[in-house]
């Protein structure tokens, strides 16, 4: 299907509305509409936070009348079902639109096509795939969660040029400079959970919450920690919304655990380690979507290895540290370069006097 450019213009705004909700709406996703009529916008609206009305209703406040006869461009597929609130189709067809312009069909199994179904019986026209990459982009982790079961996870670390860490003796702050520290805070905002090993916490003893910017909601954080060895006085307990993932069920250190605070999950594999998969299944049936892994060598190589890592954020600095320091990821000896591990640049930018790395997986 074809569009105009002004398709394209008041899609691409509706986009620019639903971005705004980029660090409130979990586990909901990040949804804008814009209301046009005989060319003007008479009405835009953005989800804000799940459970308070969607996109398009705040967008049909706005408008009033005025919807009556106007074309809807919403980023997500509308949906058709009760959840916390009523369905948007209902309030689409309800206000009398002419036609509905969707980005991205709706991954949800509730809705999946459903919502637009619904508008069409209704006799509304309706067409779908406008800036649909653009979309899902946005909603990654949504998307991840509905089709596989399991958040998006993004792996995050700072290293020099030659791929390393941390020094020998374990010395790592900071490497990169503080552009590149406030870029990684913002990513880290908008994720659902932060996830750090049990390693990090003992050499580095981090609270792995958002700093220097402005949020609603601080993320889950959760601690691999195989045999619940997280210090009680560590940083990270304070503040409450704790996960530890261990793989021993220690009844002592499990109740010293809650009383400090934090959940402990008990999820054991054949290796006497964290099972990752069950853990990153666990999350997604917690309704989180995007997960932000800050973690130290042997974790990264853990993730990667299960191929659990959808995305690679890395800010390189302009140093060396030797062969001596931390490298990034424990992955085995390669005897071919057949077996090496694929990326695929998504992005590359300066940030700061750093360089910063978005890649994904081949």
């Amino acid at each position: 299907m074809s569009f105009a450019a002004d398709d394209h213009r008041l899609m691409a705004q509706a986009l620019q509305l639903a971005e705004r909700g980029l660090w409130t709406t979990s586990p909901n996703p990040r949804v804008g509409c814009v209301l046009v009529k005989d060319g003007i916008v008479v009405g835009e609206g953005w989800h804000e936070k799940a459970g308070e009305p969607h996109a398009e209703v705040h967008a049909l406040r706005a408008a009033g009348d005025q919807a009556r006869g106007a074309i809807a461009y919403v980023t997500l597929e509308p949906c058709s079902h009760h959840g916390r609130t009523p369905p948007c189709a209902e309030a689409l067809i309800a206000a009398g639109v002419s036609r509905v312009v969707a980005a991205l069909r709706d991954p949800n199994p509730l809705v999946a096509g459903m919502g637009l179904a619904r508008l069409q019986a209704a006799g509304i026209d309706t067409a779908c795939g406008l800036l649909e990459n653009e979309a899902r982009e946005l909603n990654i982790g949504f998307v991840s969660r509905m089709t596989r079961g399991r958040p998006w996870l993004r792996l995050k670390a700072a290293a020099s040029l030659d791929g390393k860490t941390a020094l020998n003796n374990g010395v790592s702050q900071w490497i990169t400079g503080p552009e590149a520290r406030r870029d990684g805070q913002r990513w880290r905002a908008r994720a659902c959970a932060v996830l750090t090993g049990i390693g990090t916490v003992r050499d580095d003893d981090p609270q792995l919450n958002v700093r220097d910017f402005a949020t609603p909601r601080q993320p889950l954080r959760v601690v691999v920690d195989s045999r619940l060895e997280t210090p009680l006085t560590a940083r990270i307990l304070r503040g409450g919304s704790v996960l530890i993932a261990g793989a021993i069920d220690d009844a002592a250190k499990n109740a010293a655990l809650r009383a400090a605070g934090a959940e402990v999950l008990i999820l054991p594999n054949a290796a006497g380690k964290v099972e990752l998969v069950d853990l990153l299944a666990e999350l997604g049936r917690r309704g989180i979507n995007e997960v932000h892994a800050e973690a130290g060598f042997k974790l990264n190589g853990s993730l990667l290895r299960e191929g659990l890592v959808d995305e690679l954020l890395l800010y390189l600095a302009p140093c060396l540290l030797g062969h001596a320091a931390s490298g990034l990821f424990n992955l085995p000896e390669l005897t071919s370069l057949d077996g090496k591990t694929r990326l695929q640049i998504r992005d590359l930018r300066l940030i700061g006097a750093d360089i910063r790395v978005l890649a994904r997986p081949a």
